[in-house]
């Protein structure tokens, strides 16, 4: 009985949460005395309204019928330093993200409860301001067409006021990133279910100001990013790290307007697509084609070429197609087939047709006839003067690809009026006539003259970067396919010059201390050399735009494994892009498997321990044939160490492992080169000194980015007691690996040659790995 007497209230029930109410109710004032006690009856009214939602109806008629979200407003109004915000807003959030039947979250929207709380003074500081938005994201998640008529202030068939929207923009540009796309999610879900009333509300001033702020926000970032690039004092690793950064958030601030357009709404499309036309695109076309003042804009001409192409691949559209055409083909359109272009803008985007009437693009005068224009295209100087053709010819190569990248955009999509994607269209361009004796294909009446200038990029000399001609090959390619025809002869022998320099750099590379990961990095980068070129337009990131640019800048220098590495794997993807231009040019196709023998190409990925010959960087090898050995380290002081030198066939490598402390017979490999590309040459200062190239890295393993100092050439000298002794300096001498056979018997070096001599025979090693020339360029000599 006396158990039953005191048997505690159930905390899921009516009455515990009768009780509940009550005590908050008794609360006046809200300090830091009694800031626990609120918190815990705030979260025990969440827990029972959000199971009363779902399994008991009288709790949640208990919460409607006395109004109990008002007491979450008054605990907000009696507050006083007590920092009960934060988690009265996340409790809040917790309770309306859970509710699941209509009737419930139509009840929580009304009476203004919401609205209340949107409107409450909050003074944000430390992560409030993260617990509103949050707070917002919810009561964002559970708008539709019926609730959110709940949250709006109308009068009479006027939307006056939108406390959600409203607040939530002053969070736009907030520093928190989460912030940030939490404020992005919501403004979408709010255009997704408004009707014409919130429709009128968002796109008039002064609420419509949001587009232009985002705008004007997207294009100081744009400017940041110029500056970023053009930064002298940067180090050109960070520089690239922190221009990937910017791009990636400008990138992201695209997929958000191109989101709001595709929402498919007339009127928040206007607003986006004015906006982005009146201060970001026409500002930065009317200096780059030098067609008017820069109004404003200061961005170089590769950033502002990088600019448009995003602002065309990410968002798109007929409008934004559209519009940059007929800028960009401006100067080379006769007034007639202006007139033709803009009357059929005018019916589908008039408002961008108007924006470029304002900014004095557009023009009904006739001043400049067709004839005209026909004088200046056939005239080599004002070609270089005239429009986009300024960049297409210009000396500076970025350029030249940036531009060019901006047409291929505008030729390759479908969105395009007919006349201008005559005047860039890439699919059949020598079908193409031309229009009232005025137009044509543009690419194509240029095509000898922009092939030879992609060609001299390829065969300049000094070569430029590996990037700039990798990337021009692209191009190369693309108009190689749609010209239909071979290339004259004076491009013909530019590009048989830049085939043979592919060649020869290649061939250097076999005496360089990669040559043995010469077969391998052709069957590995094949596959993706060929997908990148099959690349189409819309497809291919414009960073590259940015990226060649800051390589033409000054570069870090360094001489690492790792970049004699790189330096060898993109020598095989230029010769191997030049292959492929090759069969474009002949064939017309690309080769589909590359010429080498499958058996000759080895495996390294199938490590053995055992096993010497495959032996990876921290395995473990047998020492029975290695050459005690003592190593002086900068850093780790004198070590035991054993030489190995092994072979297989036709290839070598030596082999320097320190014994296991467990088992005195094997011992860990710590560095490995190949045999023909140790380099070996005596010391001009110390004439029993030796100098060797010691690779200590496997690529394979080193996919990140690397140390700086992971490499060196070892200095070896014979010692009176006949060991050899090691010192790692930080950069290797690459010098040239025959002198050793042309040193007498008489020379102190001879010991070390023959003792290697009788393990295997090097010169025999070395001239068989130099016939690996054979089966790499006999087939494509």
């Amino acid at each position: 009985m006396w158990r039953s007497f005191w048997r505690s209230i159930d905390r899921f029930s009516l009455q515990y949460f009768k009780y509940v109410i009550n005590e908050l109710r008794k609360i006046k004032v809200v300090d830091g005395h009694n800031r626990e006690l609120v918190i815990d009856l705030l979260q025990s009214i969440v827990e029972l309204v959000t199971y009363g939602d779902r399994q008991d109806p009288s709790i949640f008629e208990y919460f409607m019928e006395y109004q109990v979200l008002s007491e979450f407003v008054r605990v907000l109004r009696i507050s006083r330093n007590s920092r009960i915000e934060a988690p009265l807003l996340q409790y809040l959030s917790i309770m309306i993200q859970n509710m699941n039947s209509d009737l419930s979250i139509y009840y929580c929207f009304s009476n203004d409860y919401i609205n209340n709380i949107i409107g409450h003074k909050f003074e944000f500081g430390g992560d409030l301001a993260l617990y509103y938005v949050s707070f917002l994201r919810a009561v964002g998640n559970k708008l539709n067409k019926d609730t959110l008529c709940l949250l709006l202030k109308v009068h009479g068939d006027a939307v006056v006021s939108f406390p959600l929207y409203d607040e939530a923009l002053k969070f736009a540009h907030h520093g928190d990133k989460m912030i940030q796309t939490a404020i992005c999610a919501l403004t979408l879900s709010i255009y997704n279910v408004s009707d014409n009333m919130v429709y009128q509300y968002i796109t008039t001033p002064p609420v419509s100001k949001y587009f232009s702020d985002m705008v004007s926000s997207l294009s100081k970032k744009f400017c940041h990013l110029d500056a970023l690039v053009h930064d002298a004092e940067m180090r050109t690793c960070q520089k690239k790290e922190e221009i990937l950064l910017e791009t990636d958030k400008i990138v992201g601030d695209l997929y958000y307007l191109k989101d709001i357009l595709g929402i498919g709404e007339s009127r928040l499309s206007r607003a986006v697509t004015e906006n982005l036309l009146r201060i970001l695109i026409v500002p930065i076309l009317l200096p780059l084609l030098q067609m008017g003042q820069s109004n404003g804009s200061n961005l170089s001409a590769v950033t502002s070429f990088y600019t448009i192409s995003c602002l065309l691949q990410v968002i798109g559209g007929k409008g934004m197609f559209n519009s940059v055409a007929e800028v960009i083909l401006y100067p080379h359109m006769a007034s007639s087939v202006r007139d033709a272009v803009q009357g059929d803008l005018t019916e589908s985007d008039g408002h961008a047709e108007s924006i470029l009437s304002e900014m004095g693009i557009v023009s009904s005068s006739h001043e400049t006839e067709g004839a005209e224009n026909n004088s200046l295209l056939t005239d080599t100087v004002s070609i270089k003067r005239s429009g986009i053709l300024a960049h297409i010819f210009s000396e500076n190569r970025s350029l030249l690809l940036a531009s060019l990248f901006l047409l291929f955009i505008l030729a390759e999509t479908k969105d395009l009026h007919p006349l201008p994607a005559q005047m860039t269209g890439l699919s059949g361009m020598q079908y193409m006539i031309d229009v009232d004796g005025s137009i044509g294909n543009l690419l194509w009446k240029h095509m000898d003259v922009i092939l030879n200038a992609l060609l001299k990029v390829l065969a300049s000399q000094p070569p430029y970067s590996i990037l700039i001609q990798w990337h021009t090959g692209w191009f190369l390619r693309k108009l190689l396919i749609c010209q239909g025809k071979g290339l004259s002869d004076h491009n013909f022998q530019l590009f048989n010059t830049s085939y043979q320099q592919s060649r020869e750099c290649l061939q250097k590379e076999l005496d360089g201390c990669w040559f043995d990961h010469i077969p391998e990095a052709f069957r590995n980068e094949w596959a993706n050399c060929k997908a990148a070129l099959l690349e189409a337009s819309q497809c291919k990131d414009p960073f590259f735009v940015l990226e060649l640019d800051v390589s033409q800048q000054t570069t870090d220098g360094d001489a690492t494994s790792y970049f004699a590495w790189q330096r060898m794997v993109d020598n095989v993807k230029v010769f191997i892009l030049h292959l492929q231009l090759k069969s474009t040019i002949s064939k017309g196709e690309l080769l589909e498997e590359p010429w080498l023998d499958s058996s000759a190409i080895a495996d390294s990925s199938n490590m053995h321990a055992s096993n010497g010959v495959s032996a990876s960087f921290g395995s473990e090898v047998a020492l029975g044939s290695g050459i005690p050995c003592r190593i002086s380290f900068s850093n780790a002081g004198i070590r035991d160490i054993y030489l190995i030198p092994v072979a297989k066939k036709t290839s070598g490598k030596v082999i320097l492992a320190e014994k296991h402390p467990f088992c005195s017979q094997r011992g860990i490999v710590l560095a490995i080169a190949p045999l023909a590309g140790l380099i070996p040459k005596i010391d001009e200062d110390h004439p029993t000194w030796l100098h060797l190239q010691i690779r200590e890295f496997e690529p394979k393993l080193h996919k990140s980015k690397l140390e700086a100092n992971v490499w060196g050439s070892p200095i070896v000298w014979l010692m009176g007691d006949g060991h050899l002794v090691f010192q790692m300096p930080k950069l290797a001498k690459l010098l040239d690996c025959q002198y050793l056979r042309k040193q007498g018997s008489k020379d102190p070096l001879s010991r070390v040659y023959l003792l290697l001599s009788c393990r295997i025979v090097v010169s025999e090693i070395y001239q068989r790995a130099k016939m690996s020339e054979a089966f790499i360029w006999g087939v494509v000599s």
